[in-house]
């Protein structure tokens, strides 16, 4: 039987228990939870990266995303609350829409 040990979605022991495969899973606690959501969104970053093409990267950004929705509950706020935080920022410091690449800057 292979072995995991990694976080999951929420309905793969369903999709799993359809087949007529045995498994075993345990509910994690809160501090758990967010060692393997990290352990998740670099998993899914590394998918990310090595995507072949736009269908995938989109796939996998989605993925990125979901993991991004559940650490933001874990620090106690919502996607909109997270999304206020982002156009804060861009407001303040900008997006990276504009492609801008800092070579150097001068020293005092």
């Amino acid at each position: 039987m292979p072995v995991h040990n990694k976080l999951v979605r929420d309905r793969i022991p369903e999709i799993i228990g359809n087949t007529g495969k045995r498994f075993s899973t345990k509910i994690l606690d809160n501090h758990e939870y967010i060692i393997e959501l990290r352990n998740k969104i670099r998993e899914e970053l590394d998918e990310y990266l090595y995507a072949k093409n736009d269908a995938d990267a989109i796939e996998e950004l989605a993925d990125l995303l979901e993991i991004i929705y559940a650490l933001a509950e874990c620090h106690g706020v919502s996607f909109s609350e997270l999304e206020e935080v982002r156009q804060r920022k861009a407001e303040k410091r900008g997006g990276f829409m504009e492609k801008i690449f800092l070579i150097d800057v001068e020293d005092e």
